[in-house]
């Protein structure tokens, strides 16, 4: 397996791989920060469209669908195409979403544009995006990522003051035209992004393959280059599957740690704060914890389980706070925990799969924590109107989130440590066996480079 970036092997590690760094930092920002802040919206759409509170509640959990589920396919199409091409073409699917969602009259006008639409587009632009920094990255790779992933809490900061005040000065159609060209701006994040070309391990095709329709040769290669072999992997498998059962436990806090709050006699104020001080600490935590996995004291799967162990202890302590210093506290505690995780994701996949193969793993593990946002939350709900409160469900949650990190530490990879960045490297350089021919679609890239 070969890694060539712009004529250099491997990681580049300065110079334009910051922007590659700009580039997801601006992405988390546009899409997890643009969805965070949403909630001033459907105020506004329960009373044009006088409808229920839940029915408008789908249109967030409609976009996370389809950039959890489709995550898959913007990694398989930046493979073929390159990441470049890929993000830009998704940040303007993103743009038409957000545009066609202002002149709609119904609910169902708002499910197909604001979150259909705009969710696919998120697809194309974030997992490709967040698997092209762990190829320009090595020894500050942990680093890097918790600083790109620090544009989610950052941009909630801003973005809910700014869409209430668009609200107010132009109507939320008006507000939605504007945000529209702030989505524009993911093109932008695109064409930051250098060509990375990867030899893949499989092969797309062969003279039978060609004869065949190009429809039918498309879809050949785009089911190739979701690379399902990553399932033979059982570090992966196992990394999956502990990250699916922490994700289910740990969505719930978000969504339902305002209401917990206001079940304990806190205002609407206070409650509010209680999550700005959870999402700033988490947001502070995520650079914290990349720059101490770059240490490598311990490896990125051993951190992760880490982690997520007291991640789920802290959420086992969020139901003893009874007052509002109490609580605010234990939120913080949550917070600090729940962010460090979030780099060791993107951190433990390249470790685990290599680095070339990260932005299919990235896809993939996203489509999975696709199923933990659409189930944690709506049963930790129904466990609130079943018992009254939310004690049952932050434990049983938390049980959720100390599974998977049992899970991840029963994987084969757990007691060994990261390979040596020589080896790696190494290991990079291998050159490409003859049985297995690159693809035309990677030759004539290559070609084009020179």
């Amino acid at each position: 397996m070969v890694l060539l970036s712009q004529g250099l092997d491997g990681p580049s590690e300065g110079g334009w791989a910051w922007m590659i760094a700009l580039s997801g930092f601006m992405v988390n920002s546009l899409t997890f920060g643009y969805i965070r802040s949403m909630g001033v919206f459907y105020v506004e759409f329960v009373y044009s469209f006088h409808k229920l509170t839940s029915e408008v509640s789908w249109i967030a959990s409609i976009s996370i669908a389809f950039q959890q589920f489709a995550a898959p396919v913007g990694s398989a199409l930046s493979i073929q195409y390159g990441e470049r091409a890929v993000v830009m073409a998704g940040g303007v699917l993103a743009f038409l979403g957000t545009v066609l969602a202002s002149f709609g009259n119904s609910l169902l006008h708002l499910y197909l544009t604001m979150g259909a639409l705009t969710g696919f587009g998120w697809a194309l632009v974030y997992s490709p995006t967040m698997g092209a920094i762990p190829k320009h990255f090595l020894r500050r790779r942990g680093l890097v990522l918790g600083l790109a992933l620090t544009g989610n809490g950052f941009s909630t900061i801003f973005f809910s003051p700014l869409f209430q005040f668009l609200i107010d000065i132009y109507s939320w159609r008006g507000a939605l035209l504007i945000l529209s060209a702030i989505q524009l701006n993911l093109c932008i994040c695109g064409a930051l992004l250098r060509p990375v070309c990867v030899r893949q391990d499989h092969n797309h095709g062969n003279g039978e393959a060609e004869k065949r329709s190009k429809c039918a040769l498309f879809l050949h290669k785009l089911t190739s280059d979701l690379n399902f072999s990553l399932y033979r992997n059982r570090g992966f498998v196992m990394f999956q599957l502990g990250t699916f059962l922490f994700s289910t436990g740990t969505f719930m806090v978000y969504v339902h740690l305002v209401s917990h709050g206001k079940d304990l006699g806190l205002s609407s104020y206070e409650a509010a704060f209680l999550m700005s001080v959870t999402s700033l600490a988490d947001m502070c935590s995520r650079p914290l914890s990349g720059w101490f996995a770059d240490l490598k004291l311990l490896s990125s799967l051993q951190l992760s389980a880490l982690w997520a162990s007291i991640t789920g202890l802290s959420m086992l302590l969020l139901p003893l706070g009874s007052t509002f210093q109490g609580i605010m506290a234990l939120g913080l505690f949550y917070g600090l925990n729940a962010g460090a995780f979030a780099p060791m994701f993107y951190t433990t996949l390249p470790d685990l799969v290599t680095t070339a193969r990260t932005t299919s793993a990235v896809g993939l593990s996203m489509m999975v924590t696709g199923f933990a946002a659409l189930l944690g939350p709506p049963f930790s709900g129904f466990l609130r109107d079943l018992t009254g409160g939310f004690t049952v469900s932050f434990i049983v949650f938390a049980g959720f989130t100390l599974a998977g990190s049992g899970i991840m530490m029963c994987s084969p990879s757990f007691f060994t440590r990261t390979p040596l960045p020589c080896q790696m490297k190494k290991n990079s350089e291998l050159p490409h066996t003859e049985e297995e021919p690159p693809a035309p679609s990677t030759m004539m890239r290559l070609s084009s480079m020179d």
